[in-house]
């Protein structure tokens, strides 16, 4: 599903099945739709796309054909800045020690005793997306890949501080994204990994949302589409139908009716926030679905 400012159509009308898959069809076929996604292939080199991927996503089953898919896209010339969550890998390593948080208006309070082990579990998924996208396996579709991955502090956090009496610590939102050095990693072919954490110029470490920091890293950045990975395709209309576009007041309408508490509603409403600013488009794909990323990209009915 996409979300964009206006109604207006793609120009790029392919006819391809979005089911078809080479395994599957003749030679023919295949080629057929491989001819008629040369359109969109044009079309996304070059561009920067914002990747939010949940922390629920590198626990699924299909989360290493993700880095496949990913590993395509910067092939074929995409910009990509992967932002990643951990919200389970936190709390298994909170319940490791004994531990439990408290979330007030969906955000979790880190409080000086648990940034420890937050920071642990946020660091492990980041080494753990780093491995993968290192992997050159022969008779994978990362062979040859050769991908060079950036990670560091290119973002600069702030504490969230005390609401509803409430002190969040070491919770803390985006203060400012190093644009410039971001994209000096992309134009490099780069692809850049930033994790859910903020460091403050006097080196204190925040724990950010991972959806408010692909927001802001998206609108930072200029990019051309955020894409959130979420736990389902999309959203559905008042038949049960999946609504293959929304515009901006339809989007609005849908988050009215949602609990904030959840990635799924979390991608919406960044996909509403970034579209906004200054992100032309923004598109839900599941992580679940094998191929959803390249069939939204690339076929024209989208996954």
């Amino acid at each position: 599903m996409s979300v964009k400012p206006d109604d207006k159509q793609s120009p790029l009308t392919p006819t391809a099945s979005r089911n078809m898959q080479p395994q599957d069809v003749p030679a023919k076929d295949y080629v057929q739709w491989f001819r008629h996604a040369s359109p969109y292939i044009n079309a996304h080199r070059g561009k920067t796309f914002v990747l939010m991927l949940p922390g629920a996503a590198i626990l699924s089953s299909n989360f290493h054909n993700i880095v496949h898919d990913i590993a395509l896209l910067n092939s074929l010339g995409v910009r990509l800045v992967l932002v990643h969550g951990a919200r389970p890998q936190i709390d298994a390593r909170l319940a490791e020690q004994g531990l439990t948080s408290k979330f007030h208006q969906q955000l979790r309070i880190t409080d000086h005793q648990h940034v420890g082990a937050v920071s642990q579990a946020i660091g492990a998924v980041r080494f753990a997306i780093e491995a993968a996208l290192s992997s050159s396996l022969p008779n994978s579709p990362m062979h040859g890949a050769d991908l060079r991955v950036a990670s560091g502090n290119y973002v600069t956090g702030k504490p969230i501080g005390v609401i509803d009496g409430l002190d969040f610590q070491h919770t803390g939102k985006v203060r400012r994204v190093n644009a410039e050095a971001i994209h000096q990693a992309l134009d490099s072919q780069t692809i850049v990994s930033l994790s859910p954490l903020g460091y403050s110029p006097t080196g204190e470490i925040f724990n950010l949302c991972y959806a408010e920091l692909a927001t802001q890293v998206a609108i930072a950045l200029k990019a051309d589409k955020l894409i959130a990975f979420s736990s389902e395709d999309g959203f559905c209309d008042s038949d049960g139908q999946l609504q293959r576009q929304m515009s901006l007041n339809e989007c609005k309408q849908q988050l009215q009716k949602l609990n904030l508490n959840n990635e799924r509603s979390q991608s919406l409403q960044a996909c509403f926030d970034v579209c906004q600013q200054v992100v032309p488009r923004a598109q839900i794909v599941s992580y679940q679905q094998d191929g959803a990323l390249v069939k939204e990209l690339f076929t024209r009915d989208g996954s």
